[in-house]
């Protein structure tokens, strides 16, 4: 497999905001902005950081 740990975590953050369809202003989903806000770190931090590796295991199926 010749992507990275970033694109394929960076795949999974994204399809699951889309499967999720956009944000409703008039809930606070917990859940999707936390996927958000992973998103922006994950494209924030270099690619020999280490929480690549943090959120590979959240998101990532072993």
């Amino acid at each position: 497999m010749s992507d990275s740990l970033r694109e394929r975590v960076r795949e999974k953050l994204v399809r699951q905001l889309a499967e999720d369809g956009p944000i409703d202003a008039d809930l606070d989903d917990a859940r999707q902005l936390s996927v958000r806000e992973d998103l922006e770190l994950l494209d924030a931090v270099a690619d020999d950081d280490p929480v690549i590796e943090d959120l590979a295991a959240r998101y990532l199926v072993p």
